[in-house]
């Protein structure tokens, strides 16, 4: 069946994005992520105020990080627990800045992310959950999460099996200081982008489905997908949480090509 748009991905166009060094240039990337995503959203009939910008900071030093907050971010997202915690004390003279933590989480940094995030959207593993939960419950506090899953199906990708997710979601109203509020995927990291987009209609379509007979109190109304050089493809397909980091803060010095699976020394690709 052919889709009804030609959006394209970016991931092969390295350089595009110059370093953003003041306040001005980070507004000025924040504002034109944010016609890019109003653009996306007419395509579709959808209303722009519902769909979130999560500005990514991962690898980035807080001097830069506190350039985009005086630019208006107010949530940063991390991928790394130990980086971000360690943000997260170095900046708590900022007001109104919360941290969302969309890396991979070990059962020993649970108490990390207890401690200090707003949220977390990569939660793929019980063991994770009953960690977090008992963390939090110390700390006297909540979280939100997203539940992962591996829409593209590649082995070197976090997040639980489409298969699986329904399971998932049943045992978590166990863990009582997890506010579950939806679904985060990664897509495939391709430049074909009716192969990208068809990671976000998994999501979407599996999403819809586990509305149904969702148990009380496990909200589903989130869809945390979409990168820098997928976002509008992710928009399109019912995104309400899109992942930038390279079109606020710049391109990486890494060309993307070394990301791509079969690359020597691939790596998973950033947001």
């Amino acid at each position: 069946m052919p889709m009804p748009f030609d959006t394209q991905t970016c991931h092969d166009q390295h350089g595009r994005y110059p370093q953003a060094t003041t306040v001005e240039d980070f507004r000025r990337n924040l504002a034109a992520v944010h016609a890019r995503m109003a653009a996306a959203c007419r395509r579709v009939g959808r209303d722009a105020a519902a769909v979130r910008l999560l500005p990514v900071s991962k690898t980035q030093p807080e001097a830069r990080l506190r350039l985009a907050h005086a630019a208006g971010c107010r949530m940063l997202g991390e991928n790394k627990p130990q980086e971000a915690h360690r943000k997260w004390e170095a900046m708590q003279d900022l007001a109104g800045l919360q941290w969302s933590v969309i890396g991979h989480l070990q059962t020993n940094k649970a108490k990390l992310v207890a401690r200090f995030a707003h949220e977390f959207q990569a939660l793929d593993s019980l063991r994770v959950a009953e960690a977090l939960d008992r963390r939090l419950q110390t700390e006297g506090r909540s979280l939100e999460v997203f539940v992962q899953v591996n829409t593209s199906g590649e082995a070197s990708k976090y997040g639980l099996a489409p298969e699986d997710v329904p399971a998932f979601i049943q045992a978590l109203p166990a863990f009582s200081a997890l506010r579950v509020r939806g679904l985060m995927t990664l897509a495939l990291f391709s430049g074909e982008a009716e192969r990208v987009r068809q990671c976000f209609v998994l999501l979407r379509t599996l999403r819809d489905r586990l509305r149904q007979g969702a148990p009380t109190g496990i909200g589903l109304d989130e869809l945390s997908m979409g990168m820098s050089g997928d976002f509008e493809i992710a928009i399109e397909e019912g995104a309400t949480v899109v992942r930038v980091g390279q079109a606020i803060f710049g391109a990486r010095a890494t060309p993307d090509s070394h990301y791509w699976p079969g690359q020597p020394g691939a790596q998973e690709p950033s947001p």
